[in-house]
């Protein structure tokens, strides 16, 4: 492992405002001390919680918190080098209203209670076109958001992947979900929104190559049952950048 990344790793374990927690640990049944009283212990307020799911470097977390400070927002992703880029950003900006937790978004219904989170985003998730169990947009993770996101409660996808764009809307259709907003090419369409202005890394350079940015927002209403889409969608055509891409001036 690089000198870099360890430091990186030091680094998360330091800031006040990261959270890691052994999966292990929440598997055998060790509750979270946060998990039900984040405004209570941590943001010291009664500000609606928001989730960026898959948060990468962070760039979206930060952002949504610069422009909405009456809003508290937690990054969530695995992967902890990456993450940094984020917490150290807020953390130098001293940033009350932003944290960060490092785990499986499968695991995230064992860190928030009933009713705590108020919107879900999810920015240019993987669409993970062989294994529908881990999209995040699927059922099974409508089922996980419900255990802790607010009756009608946001959930906004962003995304350069025409498969996990139609995906998701057949599988809001199929399940009567209501839609909010939706478009195949965002920064075409007449919704004029700084939120969605924000540009990550990732957006960046899937711009870079005249990729369209696909936008919905749709509303999780209490359900029993979902309904998994049956449908043929054909896969992307394109690959994801390396690790080490360079974006063009």
């Amino acid at each position: 492992m690089g000198k870099n990344k360890l430091a990186k790793f030091a680094d998360m374990e330091e800031f006040p405002h990261v959270f890691q927690v052994s999966s292990h640990l929440v598997r055998e049944g060790n509750c979270f001390e946060m998990k039900g009283k984040w405004n209570e212990l941590f943001f010291k307020n009664d500000h609606p919680i928001v989730l960026e799911l898959g948060c990468g470097k962070g760039e979206y977390t930060v952002g949504l918190g610069q422009l909405y400070p009456e809003k508290n927002f937690i990054g969530i992703d695995i992967k902890g080098a990456r993450m940094w880029t984020g917490a150290k950003d807020s953390f130098q900006k001293e940033m009350k209203n932003v944290a960060f937790l490092r785990t499986n978004i499968e695991m995230i219904h064992h860190f928030f209670e009933k009713n705590e989170v108020s919107e879900i985003w999810l920015t240019f998730p993987d669409p993970q076109m062989k294994k529908t169990t881990k999209r995040l947009t699927a059922t099974n993770f409508m089922k996980n958001y419900q255990q802790f996101l607010k009756q009608d409660g946001k959930i906004h996808l962003k995304t350069d992947s025409n498969f996990m764009f139609t995906y998701t809307c057949e599988m809001v259709n199929i399940n009567q979900l209501p839609v909010v907003f939706s478009t195949d090419n965002l920064y075409e369409s007449d919704l004029q929104d700084e939120i969605l202005n924000i540009k990550t890394y990732y957006e960046q350079q899937w711009l870079s190559r005249g990729l369209s940015i696909k936008y919905i927002q749709f509303l999780l209403t209490n359900k029993q049952e979902f309904i998994e889409p049956d449908i043929e969608i054909e896969h992307d055509s394109y690959r994801s950048f390396g690790r080490n891409a360079v974006i063009p001036e």
